[in-house]
């Protein structure tokens, strides 16, 4: 049953139905008011009612801002996800409510972005914005549908196949010598990253407890596809962690992901390598480990990747390379 009465010159309508919420909304006119009173009854009868009420009053940003604190923190990725849905939150899209969110603003969220950065950054911020609409509509009784669902994405980036070469690794680990302020962290990181293939956020969980030089091997008890696995260390790698301090902490590399990251970038500058990314070592490790572990299967355990599609990602000789190897 519907109701209807004036309020400050508005007309606000309220529908009351045993085993629903009641549904309250005003109207410039009483007119639209009874309209809108006899869609939602007619809704209620049909058995298609959904209650957008909790989505009108909810922005984009609110559900950013409760994902951050409820689910973030759980997640592996926790600091460097919160760097970035923290920047989303300051985007003009975060201000829009939930019920008003569209595929059409999505799309212009989507299209702004690309001025301003790579396509692998708009779609892994439009996984973000799906993973948490997502959660919102199983979880907090968010009734609408995902807009970003369907707006098309960007085409994916072509994989890197950056490797670095051994003169550049030799400027790169040069900038990084401790000099002033620099860090005296961020060099056996990349030597490490060099010498073992780590991720860059394995590296920083190694703990002393779990590394075993006489036996050559670093225990990581969590990495990046959620198993466990201990990484056989080589010569090079066991005379960097011989040479370093013991930190109190008990972490072999006591520095925080962005202290490093910041450290790191501001090292490729100095050594002329703009275009290196972190991530690059690893994929120079691994190649390098090919040369000495031509069975594959070797090379994924010490990798740690679980497919081999992926591993070929990394590892990708040249057509010169593999004549070579043919005689």
């Amino acid at each position: 049953m519907a109701s209807f009465r004036q309020r400050g010159g508005k007309w606000q309508a309220r529908v009351l139905r045993n085993g629903y919420p009641d549904q309250t909304k005003t109207f410039e006119t009483k007119a639209d008011a009874e309209k809108w009173a006899r869609s939602i009854e007619s809704e209620i009868d049909k058995g298609q009612f959904v209650n957008v009420n909790e989505a009108q009053r909810t922005t984009l940003g609110d559900l950013i801002k409760r994902y951050l604190a409820e689910v973030t923190p759980s997640m592996k990725g926790a600091a460097e996800d919160t760097i970035r849905l923290k920047a989303i939150m300051r985007k003009p899209i975060a201000q829009w409510s939930m019920a008003n969110l569209s595929a059409a603003r999505i799309a212009a969220y989507r299209d702004e972005r690309l001025k301003e950065v790579s396509a692998g950054t708009v779609i892994r911020e439009l996984a973000y914005l799906s993973a948490i609409i997502n959660h919102a509509r199983r979880e907090w009784g968010i009734n609408v549908l995902n807009p970003v669902q369907m707006v098309r994405k960007p085409q994916s980036p072509q994989a890197r196949a950056r490797v670095l070469t051994d003169e550049e690794v030799e400027k790169l680990l040069l900038a990084l010598e401790p000099a002033g302020r620099r860090s005296h962290w961020t060099k056996p990181a990349v030597q490490l990253a060099l010498a073992t293939a780590m991720r860059r956020g394995e590296l920083l969980s190694i703990r002393w407890e779990h590394v075993d030089l006489q036996n050559r091997t670093a225990f990581l008890s969590d990495t990046k596809n959620g198993e466990s696995r201990t990484v056989p260390l080589s010569t090079a790698a066991v005379q960097v962690l011989a040479e370093l301090p013991r930190h109190i902490s008990g972490v072999v590399i006591p520095v925080k992901f962005f202290t490093l990251d910041a450290a790191f970038k501001r090292a490729r500058k100095r050594a002329g390598l703009n275009d290196l990314r972190f991530h690059d070592l690893r994929r120079t490790a691994i190649t390098r480990m090919a040369e000495k572990l031509p069975n594959v299967i070797e090379l994924a355990a010490v990798s740690g990747h679980k497919s081999l599609m992926v591993l070929k990602r990394y590892y990708r000789p040249t057509a010169a390379e593999l004549a070579q190897k043919l005689g």
